[in-house]
């Protein structure tokens, strides 16, 4: 099993509900042109004003697409982009729910290498949205406490992540035939009232330091499926405590993937941070790098991941980057970052 399991051979379970601050945005869309959605200036909202729960793809009503959070053939949790229609009247966070269920209705619409990890037969009783709070209730059928103890842990961040990838909604609540959960059933998680992006995906600890006295960043790296489709995946790290998590973001992201079996790299490791600093809802970095020539086309792969972890360690919405000082950068999909880039909907969208 990969680096991240070490976390389920720890009693230190209840320290890792982890202070990350988070953007509760959609994602990366890696479609065939790769292309670099506006980030939403407000929520989406439907005709009655209600938080609709998932940003609106393409400007429809109702929606042709929901990223939810799969199990990879690594044991990692990605963001996958499933096509699935779904109406303006449905709650696409139930919808999302249906699609997680392992040997489900939607069992054949996910991709090659990627498992569902809400218990097989587990049905959603109810889904609510409250608005006020900005919390997603879930009730589930009582199938879902039937499950391996080494899943608890993925099973929760799955169903946060999915969820609190939806636009308006910040937190989860969970129930099992109307009974609140305070713990998972298995193995003990803690819940405490509601999940928030807080407790971390993927977790891992940076070599060298004390899980006491850490705090996490989140990156995102890249992994490739067996027929070769690059997708991102999103780990969170725990480091030492730093002054700019933004900074140390950045450091750990040019540091690489501690598993560079499963992970790739997405920056080159002489790549260095000339300045990093965050204003207006706004994070400007300014890398360094000697063999960049003007005018020439960046990895896509390096400038979304950038962009990526950025925005989920902070909270803020964009990201300027500049290299050795220049702005006007393209990409290898020649997507344009001139100017500041925020988080589009949706993140890899995969063929199989």
């Amino acid at each position: 099993m990969v680096q991240k399991r070490w976390i389920r051979h720890t009693a230190l379970t209840a320290v890792l509900v982890l202070p990350v601050i988070t953007a509760g945005c959609g994602l990366f869309s890696q479609q065939t042109s790769k292309s670099i959605d506006p980030p939403p200036s407000h929520v989406e909202t439907t005709e009655n004003n209600d938080p609709t729960g998932q940003a609106p793809v393409d400007g429809q009503a109702g929606g042709s697409s929901l990223t939810v959070y799969l199990q990879d053939r690594n044991g990692y949790l990605a963001p996958i982009s499933i096509p699935i229609a779904y109406g303006a009247e449905e709650m696409p966070g139930q919808k999302a729910l249906e699609l997680m269920v392992d040997g489900g209705t939607y069992a054949s619409t996910l991709p090659e290498d990627f498992r569902a990890l809400i218990p097989q037969g587990t049905q959603i009783l109810s889904y609510n949205y409250d608005k006020e709070r900005q919390i997603a209730q879930v009730d589930f059928s009582e199938p879902f406490i039937s499950y391996n103890a080494l899943d608890e842990r993925d099973i929760i961040e799955s169903i946060t992540w999915t969820l609190t990838a939806m636009s308006g909604i910040k937190g989860v609540e969970l129930s099992v035939q109307g009974e609140p959960l305070t713990e998972m059933p298995v193995a003990g998680f803690p819940i405490n009232g509601e999940l928030t992006r807080a407790i971390g995906i993927n977790i891992e600890l940076a070599d060298g330091v004390a899980i006491t006295n850490s705090s996490p960043v989140t990156l995102y790296f890249s992994a490739d499926t067996m027929n070769d489709e690059q997708y991102y995946v999103p780990i969170t790290r725990l480091i030492s405590r730093a002054d700019s998590p933004a900074l140390a973001a950045m450091d750990e992201l040019i540091a690489g993937p501690l598993n560079k079996k499963a992970l790739n790299s997405v920056i080159l490791p002489d790549v260095e941070v000339a300045s990093i600093e965050e204003k207006d809802g706004i994070v400007f970095v300014d890398l360094e790098d000697a063999v960049y020539e003007s005018g020439h086309q960046l990895p896509a792969e390096m400038l979304q991941a950038v962009v990526l972890s950025l925005t989920e360690t902070t909270g803020e919405a964009e990201v300027q980057i500049r290299i050795n000082g220049e702005s006007n950068l393209v990409d290898t999909n020649n997507n344009d970052y001139s100017k500041p880039v925020g988080r589009p909907h949706h993140v890899n969208a995969l063929k199989s």
